[in-house]
């Protein structure tokens, strides 16, 4: 069977407080739509449409092409929203789950299991339901003595033996699509707030003799949806439990959870240990046996068995195995580093390679530079890269020596096993084998004071 979705996505938040579109507020370093999205993506949705109105042209930037796109000119409840998508949908036979854009923390597995339970029970829609501590608020869900849903009820309107329900509607659901498109044309906006209500559809199926189900998600927590600040706070630190749970069973070591941020994409191998503070986003993926941290910022890059990240910030880089990085080094634009390197404190290096066993061990900036095999760069070694328009390569060749305080002044060459003399400014290339020495003669002048 065919498989749609579509996302609610086209409210502004006002709960929010904020300039940013609700649902591109990020939890775990990716908007919240966009978890959504992937998690549908990895079910193998065939299409779908994101209902959008307030700040449609940020979303779309965000998503980009991966989605269908629906305008809500006016939001008019939910009904209406996903009314929206028929010019998309209207015509395709399957189901289509409806989920909302707020939801960061729902699963494709969940997501699985409840078209699963639809299909099984020949149900014209399934509710995700959930069991909630504290359901106030909430509509309950009523179930018949053959387990499907009888009614749903709103807290308002609920009676006292209802109030003591602990299953709640979520407001995610699967539909046949042909029977949902054809309800919401019956659906009335007969109420105080004139908007059409999605949940109308099921008492629209219900009286039609159709079967209701329900499938409870796991947790109340993966069902949440992220209204104001303190949701997005609650969401983020559920999700970071959730993430490390996993990756610490999967033989991750955490020394301090509460305080360690993982990205939902990132891998990590056994072994590993990660020291409070650390932060890991993006695409981001870690070998076996590193030890990262603590205080280290590391987002969209590759760290290679057995590398040490302390105390650094690395962006879109790459680590070679037992390579040394920090404390206090910055590595960004493809930096890319090989095997059993060091780059230590206050070292920054940006879109240059190091080739195996070389290393910079404290104080310098190395841009632009092409660094061969065991090379020393001495405390405060400079590539001047840039003349104020462009930028100029370094090329420092296999088991070079640059010494203490030294400019490179690019373009320029050092050759192999080439030294440069403390202190110097080197401007011509230098070659193998040769000492250079770029350093105005000293001179002293006694008794000058």
């Amino acid at each position: 069977m065919n498989h749609f979705a579509v996302i609610l996505a086209a409210g502004k938040g006002t709960r929010m407080k904020s300039k940013l579109y609700k649902v591109l507020h990020p939890v775990a370093g990716k908007p919240m739509v966009q978890h959504v999205v992937d998690q549908l993506k990895t079910l193998g949705v065939k299409r779908q449409v994101v209902i959008v109105g307030h700040g449609a042209e940020a979303v779309r930037e965000v998503l980009g092409t991966s989605v269908d796109y629906a305008l809500q000119s006016e939001q008019l409840g939910t009904g209406h929203a996903v009314q929206m998508a028929e010019p998309v949908l209207g015509q395709e036979k399957g189901s289509t789950l409806v989920v909302c854009g707020d939801t960061p923390l729902l699963t494709s597995e969940t997501l699985a299991a409840l078209i699963s339970h639809h299909e099984e029970t020949n149900a014209k829609v399934t509710v995700l339901t959930a069991h909630a501590e504290d359901a106030t608020g909430y509509g309950r869900i009523v179930r018949g003595e053959d387990g499907n849903v009888e009614k749903i009820v709103e807290h308002k309107d609920a009676s006292p033996a209802e109030l003591e329900i602990g299953e709640i509607n979520t407001g995610t659901y699967v539909f046949d699509n042909e029977m949902l498109f054809a309800a919401l044309k019956q659906v009335k906006n007969d109420n105080a707030q004139g908007e059409y209500y999605l949940p109308d559809v099921i008492a629209i199926a219900k009286a039609a003799g159709e079967t209701i189900a329900a499938h409870a998600a796991p947790a109340f927590e993966e069902t949440i949806g992220v209204n104001d600040r303190v949701a997005l706070a609650q969401a983020e630190t559920w999700f970071r439990e959730r993430t490390n749970e996993r990756l610490m069973r999967e033989g991750v070591t955490f020394v301090d959870p509460a305080s360690t941020y993982v990205g939902p994409d990132v891998v990590i191998g056994p072994d590993t240990i990660l020291y409070p503070g650390t932060q890991l986003l993006g695409k981001t993926v870690i070998g076996s046996e590193c030890v990262i941290g603590p205080n280290s910022d590391i987002r969209d890059s590759v760290v290679a068995d057995k590398a040490i990240v302390r105390q650094s910030v690395v962006t879109d880089s790459e680590i070679g195995s037992e390579a040394q990085v920090g404390p206090f080094a910055h590595l960004r634009q493809q930096a890319v580093l090989g095997a059993n390197t060091r780059i230590g404190n206050f070292v920054e290096v940006k879109k240059s390679t190091f080739g195996e066993g070389s290393k910079s061990a404290h104080l310098s900036y190395v841009g632009d530079a092409s660094v061969g095999k065991d090379v020393n760069l001495g405390c405060g070694s400079i590539t001047v890269n840039y003349d104020g328009k462009n930028k100029f390569q370094t090329v420092i060749e296999d088991g070079a020596f640059i010494g203490c305080n030294v400019n490179l002044i690019a373009p320029v060459t050092v050759g192999k096993n080439a030294l440069v003399a403390a202190g110097s400014t080197v401007t011509e290339d230098v070659p193998d084998n040769a000492l250079a020495i770029a350093r105005e003669r000293q001179t002293t002048k006694q008794n000058y004071r």
